[in-house]
């Protein structure tokens, strides 16, 4: 069974996150949550993940603050971490990948790309 972790301080946002990961064929996965980059550390310390789709712009601990901790961990930085913004653009993006996020996939979310990145990361049919 696939373990996501979704971070998001809407909890509206993390719901449509859910569902559009269920749509894309994965309804069977357990999901995690977690309202910031902080808590989503405490969620990873407690529990084997596979892939992490986290918000840019959060309070507490943002989503490249996060991004930089998951790479920098060494029990961690196998984690493919895909984030979520409404903020995309060409140089946001060529950024974030450059601090290793797997993806950066825009708001609101396109079935498309989430079904691609979960294709690409996830090597499932």
């Amino acid at each position: 069974m696939v373990k996501i972790l979704i971070v998001d301080d809407s909890a509206t946002a993390r719901i449509l996150i859910k569902k559009s990961i269920e749509i894309c064929g994965l309804e069977d996965a357990e999901f995690f949550e977690a309202a910031s980059g902080k808590e989503a550390l405490d969620v990873l310390q407690r529990q084997e993940i596979d892939i992490v789709f986290s918000d840019l712009n959060m309070p507490e601990m943002d989503g490249v603050t996060l991004l930089k901790k998951i790479k920098a961990s060494p029990a961690l930085n196998h984690l493919p971490v895909v984030i979520i913004t409404s903020l995309k653009n060409q140089a946001s993006e060529k950024a974030l990948l450059q601090e290793h996020a797997r993806a950066v996939l825009g708001k609101p979310l396109k079935f498309t790309e989430v079904y691609q990145t979960l294709h690409d990361v996830l090597q499932f049919a």
